[in-house]
């Protein structure tokens, strides 16, 4: 672990949030719908954060002013995103890169490793072990739930197999891996996944060597594929990366090739694309307000965009 201070450690204060931007608590049962909002139709860039990676992976939220990063390095990063100065940075116990990071209700950082198999949390300014999988497992995306429960995509070594499973600390509670007709819901292969939990409580997989989003409900059941839309701006085949959802339950992704994020329905329907002049986006993530925030692979640059009204 490499602390590098400097502002107080104390993150209580900041209004820490989940990974879709929801303060701790905020469940979609907890109170009445939240306020319709319209998508703008010139989606515009707020602010810019050059991080200092060689290539730029994942972006999470902290709150709404402060954001943790990860790339092709051991080190995980927190930002100040008005003012774009680094606050604070872990290592990672392997000294590899971590595969992805999120921000849990709770407002602690936790990642996952592929190197050592592992899920850490970052607590209290410590570097903690949630779990290690066997040695021939390897955790890919995570993210935190409405409920806290932690959803790792775990892959096989030998790729053959893949799955999502549902944590409660180091506990197992479900596991997804086939449809009604025992067919294989994800695809095997080293491609990295990336999932997140809509506020309908679908489970919504970024599936990149299947070219596709593969959003399952809460009991696992699939609901629908997204494989693109054939106007996409750089009229490449959709090539997905980093996922998010936002208050009114819309699914954005990465597309890296085509330069944008698509926006669909949380039934699946396409409504839009962001472009904003990104370049090759990948990590995603929204804050309370709804603004998205994109990392770019090899810019390694955090763009904040605002696309809501």
């Amino acid at each position: 672990m490499k602390p590098l201070d400097r502002e107080n450690s104390n993150f209580g204060s900041m209004g820490a949030t989940n990974s879709k931007g929801c303060p701790p608590g905020n469940s979609p049962e907890a109170g009445s719908s939240p306020p319709v909002k319209q998508l703008l139709d010139q989606p515009e860039t707020v602010t810019t954060i050059d991080t200092g990676y060689g290539e730029l992976y994942n972006v999470a939220c902290l709150s709404d002013e402060v954001i943790w990063t990860s790339g092709d390095d051991s080190t995980m990063k927190l930002f100040s995103i008005n003012q774009g100065s680094l606050l604070k940075s872990f290592e990672t116990k392997s000294g590899k890169r971590p595969e992805n990071i999120v921000v849990t209700i709770t407002g602690d950082l936790v990642y996952t490793d592929k190197k050592d198999k592992t899920v850490h949390i970052v607590k209290n300014g410590k570097i903690e072990e949630v779990f290690r999988l066997d040695w021939d497992l390897i955790p890919r995306g995570i993210c935190s739930t409405f409920s806290g429960d932690l959803l790792v995509i775990i892959d096989s070594q030998d790729y053959q197999q893949s799955k999502v499973v549902r944590y409660s600390g180091s506990t197992e509670k479900q596991t997804i891996q086939f449809d009604d007709k025992k067919n294989p819901l994800f695809s095997c292969g080293p491609d990295s996944k990336y999932l997140i939990e809509n506020r309908n409580l679908d489970i919504c997989v970024v599936d990149i060597g299947a070219g596709a989003v593969v959003v399952v409900n809460q009991a696992g059941k699939l609901r629908f594929r997204y494989i693109g839309c054939t106007s996409a701006p750089k009229n490449q085949p959709f090539n997905p990366r980093g996922i998010t959802t936002d208050s009114q339950s819309h699914i954005l992704t990465a597309d890296i090739y085509n330069h944008c994020v698509h926006i669909i329905n949380q039934d699946g329907q396409f409504l839009r694309y962001i472009e904003c002049g990104l370049s090759e986006p990948w990590g995603l993530c929204t804050d309370t307000n709804d603004n998205l925030f994109v990392a770019e692979y090899r810019n390694r640059k955090v763009k904040k965009i605002k696309y809501l009204q």
